[in-house]
């Protein structure tokens, strides 16, 4: 436990659950959870909670974690016992819970609702891996269908809006536990950096007639200058403006404004590349921690001609400090032009070196 929230003890109760409150400047909503605070915290030296110690993740402890939402299993095992392959539970300390009524209402010039929603834990694999870039490629093809299951299913929420998937690897990336997994949370509202990529597209649309995503993807395979990888139905990037060094992009180069709307042959092709891109990440970059993000479109939309879903893989490789919270500006001491080109000469074999049960 982190020492400051140690330190406040009983203070840091003071919500019987989580609550999100509305900047009125920016229109950026906040969410106010107390249970985040009680969650394991990686201490100075960046070493994450596992490797010797005892690890809540790994097969056959499964009653050290909530009760499973799902489970991709070996016929014949049953719930929250061993035998599964991936593995969905809810967050033990949630941002947002599921249970309630969102309770809109003001107080002066604020705004505020209860903090309605889901937070869960996908579970990669049940044997103690730390890197989701040694997990063999149908594992990976596992977790990524279990992306799309749970965006299936909690879309039929109507209190729900917007699912994120995401994942944090290492300390610095924000993770507590080093067991490989990742993380979903669906807000009942759409969150502000979404809205500003999704409005942006909109506006380029009305003014083009086209998807700036589908120009960006014609525009890097006709130069290569950035292309990292180019496959039959997806193509990684570093972007043009990258606001990190090695950020890379992966997009699907058939129009898609809806990550749960993925097919089992982009699927099986996704788990290739991904898995290729964190391999010559870890490779290239000597294991960097990193967060890697799905950025889909809202609950709410239909099939959208002017967004495209992608998934943003960005190495924690500098920090953002005072002029960037302060300006929104990002410095990127790496041309994407490099990073791209290295990227593509580090040499990697997504069929090698994977771990099985």
């Amino acid at each position: 436990m982190d020492k400051t929230f140690t330190f406040l003890g009983d203070r840091l109760r003071g919500l019987p659950m989580p609550e999100l409150r509305k900047d009125p400047i920016v229109g950026r909503w906040v969410i106010i959870a107390t249970d985040r605070a009680k969650r394991p915290v990686a201490p100075k030296n960046e070493q994450l909670a596992g490797g010797s110690q005892f690890c809540p993740f790994c097969e056959g402890h499964e009653t050290n974690t909530p009760l499973e939402i799902l489970a991709y299993r070996d016929r014949g095992s049953g719930r929250n016992e061993k035998g599964w392959r991936v593995r969905v539970v809810p967050n033990k300390f949630p941002a947002l819970q599921i249970e309630g009524d969102q309770q809109k209402r003001g107080e002066g010039i604020y705004d505020r609702m209860n903090g309605i929603g889901a937070h869960e834990v996908i579970i990669e694999c049940p044997f103690h891996e730390i890197t989701m870039a040694n997990l063999a490629e149908d594992n990976i093809r596992e977790v990524l269908w279990v992306y799309r299951d749970r965006l299936v299913d909690l879309k039929k929420d109507p209190r729900l809006v917007y699912g994120m998937v995401f994942k944090n690897v290492g300390a610095a990336a924000g993770a507590s536990l080093e067991h490989t997994h990742s993380q979903l949370i669906v807000t009942p509202i759409v969150p502000i950096n979404v809205w500003e990529e999704m409005s942006g597209s909109l506006e380029f649309f009305n003014y083009r007639g086209r998807c700036i995503y589908c120009d960006m993807i014609h525009q890097e395979l006709g130069t290569e200058k950035r292309v990292v990888l180019d496959m039959p139905n997806f193509v990684a990037f570093a972007p043009y403006a990258s606001r990190f060094p090695f950020e890379t992009w992966i997009l699907p180069k058939n129009h898609s404004s809806h990550y749960e709307n993925i097919q089992k042959n982009e699927v099986d092709e996704l788990g290739t590349v991904l898995k290729t891109i964190l391999m010559k990440l870890e490779t290239g970059l000597d294991k960097p921690a990193y967060n890697y993000i799905i950025h889909t479109s809202a609950f709410d939309t239909q099939l959208l001609p002017h967004y495209h879903w992608h998934i943003e893989v960005i190495p924690r490789l500098t920090r953002v400090a005072g002029f960037e919270w302060g300006t929104g500006f990002y410095i990127n001491p790496v041309p994407p032009e490099q990073a791209a080109a290295f990227l593509k000469e580090t040499e990697v074999d997504p069929a090698a070196g994977t771990q099985k049960r």
